[in-house]
């Protein structure tokens, strides 16, 4: 195979060498050409043939720079070097046909040798419409596992480009940047704290290096502008049937919620279907849960009072009684009438008399906070950082990062407190309700809940509290190019690893389920993480034709061809992991005991104690304090005031929240906690890096792997000690020695 270069020269010096660079452009033609440079198929996988023309300075013959074209000349003569060997055009060929996706298309590729590894791999970059990949020679893409390779970069996980030539020249390349050099090397930062460095062979192969790398910069800003990631399908998803069920529920039908509903025993709430064409909040998911004793037109009113639509709705009903609720901040502009009150306050207090309204943002960070900390972690972690090895821990304590996971653990602590220890009914307000709310609350519930720790019932919380709650997740995690990017699910799942390391046996689920679930948020293949809201899922995906008037215009039917799979969820992991993989995903050192039919029973009332007759109590910066009132309106007469009796010391930690919440004297020691509650440590050493997913970039001192030095491979030594001090009491040699089904961990419950 040929790759076709003419070179014609404006002058009579056409001996001239490339010495003064000035402005390398590539021709749109080339890359926003509606037809692929390379096709799938191995047949028509060939280099576009292309012309180079060296452009003089009139004013003294030195060279400006290279433009690079398609080349329209019969026969054009080959350069010496730039024959591509047919062997490995052969092995580009039959590799990507096998592992490419529906609909994917290859616009370039160049040769190269991916360097920062030991030992470096040679092989081939190759860009197409929907992810950059490095393709080691002699290496064959699994067809069971094609988005699961360490090679892959989709799009959307590119987060940043650079150009390299030589030891001091790098351009950092933006959407619609011109390159200015044939570069030498890439360097492609993923979002995902991975980092790809491919150097470019030469002899010839110049100009292929210049095109894949125009072609990266052109496919990223395309395919931010366009929005347009809508799931794609995976090729083992046509083998199953069309009535395949999903691994957990979507809670996207009315059944769904009734069925979770009644698992957690919350007889009075039920299932309200007044959002069910998405005319109270198109962010709100179509049924949710409200008191029994409110009617639908109530709910209509009542929410309109709160910001975007997002009134009071149950996210949890605790076994001893407790009732969890979240909602948005009050809309204090509104006026509403006393039936409108009487309606809030009835949501509010869910049949408790002691209700506590807590602060979410309270004592937590900003979502501008959130995105500096992650950035600033991001480049401290990458490879390439320049950060000296001796400031290393005082920089990781600057970018904030452990501080907010710190502050969301401490303040999760609290609620599951408050939680457990009164019947009562506690609520969680953020004025737009779509991120900390969604954290705190499934915090709550995995410190509060076995059950929430279970391989189904972490996926299940996920579902509920983040997707069908309408997490901006397509925005958070920049997809939209928005100013409003913020990691907030990214900090939760480090929240969970943080309990994950403290409390090893309490989890069914593993560190490697947890690094699938955060890689899965950069990978376009469902619909889960690509929209923000609930309806526009629907939307996306056809459900929403047999609504009303008002979303039939929006609403079009996917076309035969179109590769939005209508059926699959990031849950469906055996579409996209191997059983080797999914195996993985299960704890080892999980103790089944833990599970839910044997923690707790449904009624305690020796263990919950019921609160003071008609209490209304603000929840901020550790302590409670009393309210008159529970709307900001006006003043409530159907609300006492609180006994003087009933009033807290402030609290400084969740352990002193706890013996106050109890109400044990401080010299009995520390407070028992209740079957099933944890409460985590917070303070100095006890909130960790995780290094397997900040470091992955960084291999070689990830924990697990061999250290680099004696004191390195004594921690690792400790850490493992640790670890098995903690699991010892709870495996047997009987448990290493079963043999799991991969095909049953995601469907088995305790």
């Amino acid at each position: 195979m040929e790759l076709g270069l003419s070179f014609s020269v404006s002058s009579s010096l056409s001996h001239y060498p490339l010495t003064s660079p000035s402005l390398y452009s590539l021709p749109t033609p080339i890359l926003s050409s509606p037809q692929p440079l390379i096709s799938v198929s191995p047949e028509s996988l060939k280099p576009p043939k292309v012309a180079a023309e060296v452009i003089l300075d009139p004013r003294g013959g030195e060279a400006w720079g290279l433009t690079l074209y398609p080349s329209q000349l019969s026969g054009p003569k080959s350069v010496q070097g730039s024959r591509m060997p047919e062997r490995r055009s052969r092995q580009l060929g039959s590799c990507m046909s096998s592992g490419c996706l529906p609909g994917e298309q290859i616009l370039a590729w160049a040769p190269g040798m991916r360097k920062g590894l030991e030992p470096e791999l040679p092989g081939t970059l190759i860009c197409t419409n929907l992810r950059v990949t490095f393709q080691p020679c002699g290496w064959q893409r699994s067809q069971e596992t094609p988005l699961s390779s360490e090679y892959d970069f989709a799009l959307v996980n590119v987060g940043r480009v650079e150009a390299v030539s030589g030891l001091s020249r790098i351009q950092l390349l933006r959407p619609g940047s011109l390159l200015k050099f044939i570069p030498e090397e890439i360097l492609i930062h993923g979002r995902d704290f991975r980092l790809l460095r491919v150097g470019f062979e030469a002899g010839g192969l110049e100009p292929q290096a210049f095109q894949v790398t125009m072609a990266i910069v052109q496919a990223r800003a395309q395919s931010r502008q366009a929005q347009q990631y809508a799931g794609i399908t995976l090729s083992k998803a046509g083998q199953r049937s069309s009535s395949r069920k999903p691994p957990i529920p979507l809670l996207e039908i009315l059944e769904d919620w009734e069925t979770e509903r009644k698992k957690q025993g919350a007889k009075g709430w039920r299932v309200s279907t007044v959002n069910e064409r998405f005319d109270v909040a198109t962010s709100l998911p179509r049924y949710f849960w409200v008191p029994n004793r409110t009617l639908d037109n109530e709910i209509r009113r009542a929410f309109g009072h709160f910001h975007q639509g997002r009134g009071p709705r149950l996210s949890w009903h605790h076994p001893g009684g407790s009732d969890l609720l979240r909602c948005g901040g009050f809309y204090t502009a509104s006026d509403p009438n006393k039936e409108d009150i009487r309606t809030v306050e009835l949501m509010l207090q869910a049949g408790h008399s002691d209700v506590v309204l807590v602060d979410t943002m309270d004592e937590l960070p900003s979502l501008a906070d959130v995105q500096l900390a992650h950035l600033r972690l991001r480049d401290l972690c990458l490879p390439d950082s320049s950060v000296a090895e001796d400031k290393w821990l005082s920089a990781l304590e600057g970018t904030r990062w452990l501080d907010y996971v710190r502050s969301c653990l401490r303040k999760a602590s609290d609620i599951s407190v408050l939680v457990t220890s009164r019947v009562r009914s506690v609520v969680l307000q953020e004025r737009g309700d779509r991120d900390f709310n969604g954290l705190l609350s499934s915090l709550v519930q995995l410190l509060s809940a076995p059950e929430a720790r279970t391989l189904l019932g972490f996926q299940s919380l996920v579902q509920r509290e983040w997707v069908a709650a309408g997490h901006p997740f397509l925005t958070r995690l920049g997809g939209t190019g928005a100013s409003e990017e913020a990691p907030v699910f990214l900090l939760f799942l480090d929240c969970v690893w943080q309990l994950l390391q403290q409390f090893p046996a309490e989890f069914e689920f593993s560190e490697f389920f947890l690094l699938a679930l955060q890689d899965s948020v950069r990978v376009p293949d469902t619909l889960t993480f690509l929209r923000d809201t609930p309806w526009e899922r629907g939307k996306q995906s056809g459900q929403l034709n047999s609504y009303t008037q008002v979303y039939t215009p929006g609403y079009s039917q996917p076309s035969a061809g179109n590769s939005v799979n209508q059926k699959l969820s990031v849950w469906d992991w055996d579409l996209r992991y191997s059983n080797e993989q999914i195996l993985q995903f299960h704890n080892p050192g999980y103790d089944p005991e833990h599970c839910p039919g044997s923690w707790l029973p449904r009624q305690q009332p020796s263990f919950m104690v019921p609160g003071p007759p008609s209490s209304v109590w603000l929840f901020s910066r550790g302590a409670l304090t009393p309210l008159h009132q529970l709307c900001p309106w006006r003043d409530s007469p159907s609300l006492l005031a609180v006994s003087s009796r009933w009033l807290p010391r402030p609290a400084i930690s969740s352990e002193s929240l706890a013996d106050q919440e109890w109400g044990l004297p401080s010299h009995w020691g520390a407070c028992p906690l209740p079957p099933g509650l944890l409460l985590p440590g917070y303070l100095g050493p006890q909130i960790r890096l995780w290094r397997r997913c900040y470091l992955r970039g960084r291999p070689e001192v990830q924990m697990g792997l061999s250290a680099p030095t004696v004191s390195g491979l004594q921690d690792e030594l400790s850490h493992l000690q640790e670890l098995l001090r903690k699991w010892t009491p709870r495996i047997s040699p009987e448990d290493h020695s079963k043999k799991r089904d991969p095909n049953t961990i995601l469907s088995q419950s305790c």
